[in-house]
């Protein structure tokens, strides 16, 4: 690998792990040193980037001294160790590393990260989405948001920096975000530049977003209106709202959570709930699976999405969509509900798509209380998955089932699909 200019700051390292975010691990004279752009087993030449914490450090490579033989050359050229790591593209932390190893490192992750917060040993294995290895781990990004400068130069962010970079290319989007992509244009005043192809149609859509003014939300930004196309079925949303980003993950979350489902245990006419539900994609897994009479209520904070669910959600006559905070509104039910509301809760599914962050102690909480037969928990982040799951194993659910998925090749992130039943 070619070497940078030595820094006082530098100095030799031996990476013996994985760490959750995408980072690896080495130490220095007993500290740990969290360091970026290695793999482990690899020496390594690193710059000190962060010395404030006492228990531990970060570092950039800047030289690779001995190689693993899972390095590759790095699917994207501005993310490359041989730029200097202040010009590194943010969004490709795993593309030196090859495809298959990602997904061995990726569940290290999520095992330890199982057995250290819920005390739960799993040997899952991560999946491949079908099609991913054929195109060596590219174009399957739907979705991208450049960031824009005070000068008007649009780009992705620096890694682990806010601070806006010009590339020339963009190999994890698909082709058609990747042929629209303006990246040798100016957006002076701009706040970002989102490329958005939906599956609906053949190209994609450029939506520059200005800087939200003063007292009002970013909720009240007007969107216009695009579909997404999930097998025979059309869901709408806004064109800046949460959709997967993988061009497949859609389809293949809709097939996941519905054979993940307990079929003994799935009641149609209880309370069944989906939470954080989005524009309705998983509560419409349900209803596919088990009829057009099951009951199932969509709860979403965003109230553009929750008016486009109950647009999605019609052809069940069983269905309904709310707009509240699941928090708040789980707290509702279990100081509202009456005796036979707490009945069909209890006999009731729960399918949950929480933030990055996780659903938290006081979701779980809620639900435990409440004692739903099973819940269908899908996540983005194993620690944040196993927190809960920990949680939930205190209040006497327990992990029936685990898959997992690299809906994010060439990156650290990963989507799990676990079954907790009481």
């Amino acid at each position: 690998m070619n070497a940078q200019p030595n820094n006082p700051a530098d100095v030799e390292l031996e990476i013996t792990n994985v760490a959750h975010g995408g980072v690896f691990v080495a130490r220095l004279e007993g500290r740990v040193v969290f360091v970026a752009d290695t793999v482990p087993g690899e020496r390594v030449r690193a710059r000190i980037t962060e010395s404030s914490k006492k228990s531990f450090w970060r570092a950039e490579t800047v030289e690779v001294l001995d190689a693993s033989p899972h390095r590759q050359s790095h699917v994207w050229a501005s993310a490359s160790v041989d730029v200097t790591p202040a010009d590194r593209a943010g969004g490709a932390e795993f593309g030196h590393i090859e495809l298959s190893h990602q997904r061995e490192l990726k569940r290290q992750v999520l095992a330890d990260s199982l057995q250290r917060f819920a005390g739960v040993e799993s040997d899952v294995q991560v999946e491949a989405v079908p099609g991913d290895d054929e195109r060596d781990g590219l174009a399957w990004r739907t979705r991208v948001s450049l960031h824009v400068d005070k000068e008007g130069n649009v780009g992705p962010y620096a890694a682990r920096s806010h601070r806006v970079i010009r590339v020339g290319d963009l190999p994890l989007a698909t082709d058609e975000v990747a042929s629209a992509a303006p990246l040798d244009q100016q957006f002076r005043g701009a706040e970002s530049v989102d490329i958005v192809a939906p599956s609906s149609t053949q190209s994609a859509r450029i939506v520059v977003r200005e800087p939200v003014k003063k007292g009002v939300s970013p909720a009240n930004r007007r969107e216009q209106t695009i579909i997404e196309r999930v097998g025979d079925r059309d869901f709408f949303l806004d064109e800046g709202g949460f959709w997967q980003v993988h061009r497949s993950a859609a389809e293949l979350l809709t097939g996941v959570v519905q054979s993940t489902i307990d079929e003994a245990l799935f009641d149609p006419r209880a309370a069944n709930l989906d939470l954080y539900g989005g524009v309705g994609l998983l509560a419409a897994a349900v209803g596919d699976k088990f009829g057009s009479t099951t009951r199932i209520t969509s709860v979403e904070s965003s109230a553009r999405a929750t008016d486009h669910a109950a647009e999605n959600l019609s052809d069940w006559i069983g269905a309904q969509s709310i707009t509240a905070r699941v928090d708040a509104y789980l707290r509702g039910l279990v100081a509202t509900s009456s005796a036979a509301e707490r009945a069909r809760l209890a006999a009731g599914t729960v399918v949950l798509d929480p933030p990055r962050s996780g659903a938290g102690k006081e979701v779980v909480a809620s639900l435990a209380e409440l004692r739903p037969a099973q819940l269908v928990y899908v996540a983005c982040d194993p620690v944040a998955l196993s927190r809960d799951i920990g949680l939930f194993a205190a209040e006497g659910y327990q992990l029936t089932s685990l898959r997992a998925f690299d809906l994010f090749p060439h990156t650290h992130h990963l989507e799990s699909i676990a079954l907790l039943t009481r």
